[in-house]
């Protein structure tokens, strides 16, 4: 069993473009040691996006908890607000977009779990 809050996250990632990731479950022993998937919550700052990139191995799937995003998957636009989530399969590169007033706050799930070896710039 591991429990985990965003709050105790020592090893917070932080992205060159502004992203804040807290990696709450994963397969380092300090969030756990999950095999199978992992879980961070996500924050970009408005007027921030994340890079665009790739998975090669993993699906992952966002979960928005505050805030409206512009997503961009394989080059196809949308709007996400809180209370959706999107799917984003191996390969298709993807960025998100924070162009609110506020933090955008999502949950991103991946399986197998996250790893850095397994993001690709696009």
């Amino acid at each position: 069993m591991h429990v985990s809050r965003r709050e105790q996250i020592q090893d917070v990632i932080h992205t060159p473009t502004g992203e804040r990731i807290y990696e709450l479950i994963g397969s380092p022993e300090a969030a756990g040691g999950a095999a199978q998937h992992s879980l961070a919550e996500v924050v970009v700052p408005p007027g921030k996006s994340s890079e665009p990139h790739y998975h090669q191995t993993a699906e992952e799937t966002y979960y928005l908890l505050q805030g409206a995003a512009r997503m961009v998957i394989e080059g196809e636009e949308f709007g996400l607000e809180a209370g959706q989530a999107c799917l984003i399969e191996p390969g298709e590169v993807h960025q998100i977009f924070n162009e609110g007033e506020d933090d955008l706050v999502f949950l991103a799930v991946c399986a197998p779990p996250w790893t850095a070896g397994d993001s690709f710039p696009a």
